[in-house]
């Protein structure tokens, strides 16, 4: 199997790239990037080829893509793989408008191509494992839940709203809403939001407060703020408080580290040494590839989650909660 990947804009399409060259079977084949610099250098310590027009690797015969461009190009990215006959893995958010994802996904259905969201989290060895407990019933009936996931200013792009569509709410909301998601099988049906733009000098939102209500009528709050400084030990998390009937359960999805005490470069970091959720993200859409079968996380999958973030910064505009639809 051969695959592409479109840009290496967002920093994932690194571990992606290194997850292809890990599964048997699969080929990295080639790399589009525009900038030159940034796509040969990828391409030579992957050793692939490199395209700098993403239309042309589109042409060579290969299976699938990885799409790791600015959130603004998913779309038009997508349609063109689309229309080429390529399968898609799209990093998240999957758009930048609902508009939009959901013309991704009916033209991906046109073409009959298989769209998945890349939401790795979900391939976290202590997320599964929650997961697990809750379909078993261990929890009980779920009450209420309180998630973050806070980081850093990532820069760059993600600071440029034509290019990001949003700052921390939109980058730092969809995992941990797919996940909420996905744990219920429920849907988000009101947000109340507040956004502001406090930890950096920066023209895009970096923090906010998220407090939803699903249709099976369990409450959830949400951090997705850049919150982090640049000396903190690491670049952010991914928690959860879930409560339930029967118990409580605390989730740190990224507790498997360890700290390093660095005076070369006076600062501490945390270590991450667990399983490659990156990979497990990747090898699972390979398989669903081979296997011919609906992707585990789909593009609408990404279109709901990336659905909270949206409005939650209609929310905030407002100052009211916002109702969302869902059919």
């Amino acid at each position: 199997m051969k695959v592409g990947i479109l840009s290496f804009a967002h920093m994932h399409a690194y571990s992606y790239a290194e997850a292809l060259n890990e599964i048997s079977g699969v080929e990295l084949f080639g790399i589009a990037d525009e900038n030159e610099e940034r796509g040969k250098n990828a391409a030579n310590q992957y050793k692939t080829n490199y395209f700098h027009d993403y239309h042309d690797l589109l042409k060579e015969d290969i299976d699938a893509v990885i799409i790791c461009s600015e959130n603004s190009r998913h779309k038009e990215m997508t349609i063109a793989a689309a229309k080429a006959g390529k399968h898609i893995l799209c990093e998240k958010p999957l758009a930048t408008s609902v508009e939009d994802a959901q013309s991704m996904i009916e033209t991906c259905k046109k073409y009959g191509v298989k769209l998945q969201t890349a939401f790795p989290v979900r391939f976290n060895p202590p997320v599964q494992r929650v997961k697990q407990m809750i379909d078993n019933g261990e929890l009980g009936r779920i009450v209420a839940i309180r998630g973050t996931n806070r980081g850093q200013n990532p820069g760059g792009w993600f600071i440029e709203e034509e290019l990001s569509g949003g700052g921390a709410v939109l980058d730092h909301t969809v995992h941990v809403v797919d996940l909420m998601r996905w744990f219920m099988n429920s849907e988000v049906k009101e947000v109340y939001a507040e956004v502001d733009t406090v930890f950096n000098d920066i023209q895009i939102d970096d923090c906010g407060l998220l407090m939803l209500e699903f249709e099976n009528g369990v409450f959830a709050s949400h951090d997705p703020s850049w919150s982090r400084c640049k000396t903190f030990p690491t670049w952010g998390d991914v928690t959860m408080e879930i409560v339930g009937t029967n118990g409580v359960v605390h989730l740190d999805a990224f507790n498997q580290h360890f700290m390093v005490y660095n005076d070369a470069d006076h600062k501490v970091n945390q270590e991450f040494w667990g399983n490659s959720y990156d990979l497990g993200l990747v090898e699972d859409f390979i398989h669903c590839l081979k296997e011919d079968r609906e992707p585990s996380i789909t593009g609408f999958d990404g279109l709901k989650a990336m659905e909270v973030a949206i409005k939650a910064y209609e929310s905030a505009k407002m100052k009211k909660p916002i109702r969302i639809r869902n059919e």
